[in-house]
């Protein structure tokens, strides 16, 4: 078994040829994966992710709760922003939320077809490593970057769960893998710090978005795998 990475959904037309067998794990780190394992942890019944402002208006009118974002801020119409603070579980328990980002949910739709399609974030990565270890297939980690563009805390997290695959019999599968890898060794003493340096981290800054950012680099804050259902077209929990 083998473990590559995919840096940018750009870059994910040259992998998806060969995903049919495979296990997905699309990856947001701020925030939208972090965000939709939070809701789901809090009860959400479902995650619906769209791509586009245009489908989440639609299900707005029909009467679903909708998480709705644009280069980190919450869309007028939305009930809900980008935050994992903001789906508590008084307000998502037991309801289908209908999600769409900027970057993370684009990575969704593109990877979609897709033989497992599964949400990753540091809050879950145990839970990750467990999933894709018991499935015994393998793995490619889509980061979904920032518009289609390499960002490093996608890319450090591809890094980190390759390091517990490896540890558990998988493989590297490419280049993409071992700067992956190199990225988390040399983050791992300090995340925060390495982090810091990030465009994101300056977005989120600059719109008074900081709070999240310990939370989104937390690991292991739930234990649950969010699976895309190809048929349904939502997200819920393994």
């Amino acid at each position: 078994m083998k473990v590559d990475i995919c840096f940018t959904p750009a870059l994910y037309p040259y992998y998806s040829d060969d995903d049919s067998d495979k296990i997905v794990v699309v990856v947001d780190i701020f925030r939208a994966t972090t965000t939709m394992c939070a809701a789901l942890n809090n009860r959400a019944r479902a995650i619906i992710p769209v791509a586009s402002i245009e489908e989440a208006q639609a299900y707005k009118s029909k009467g679903y709760l909708v998480g709705a974002e644009r280069n980190v801020r919450r869309c007028d119409f939305a009930d809900f922003g980008n935050s994992p603070f903001d789906y508590t579980e008084d307000k998502v328990g037991d309801k289908e939320v209908v999600f769409t980002t900027t970057n993370g949910t684009q990575a969704i739709e593109m990877a979609s077809a897709a033989g497992t399609l599964i949400i990753g974030a540091f809050s879950n990565i145990d839970a990750v490593a467990d999933f894709c270890v018991g499935m015994q297939k393998d793995v490619i980690v889509l980061c979904a970057g920032w518009n289609n563009r390499f960002n490093i805390e996608d890319s450090l997290f591809g890094g980190a769960l390759a390091r517990r695959l490896i540890g558990r019999g998988y493989a590297s599968a490419s280049d993409a893998t071992q700067v992956a890898l190199s990225m988390w060794e040399e983050a791992k003493p300090d995340v925060r710090n390495y982090i810091n340096r990030t465009e994101h981290v300056k977005r989120l800054e600059a719109n008074n978005l900081q709070d999240s950012v310990e939370y989104c680099l937390t690991e292991d804050t739930v234990d649950l795998v969010p699976v895309y259902n190809r048929e349904t077209r939502k997200i819920i929990i393994a």
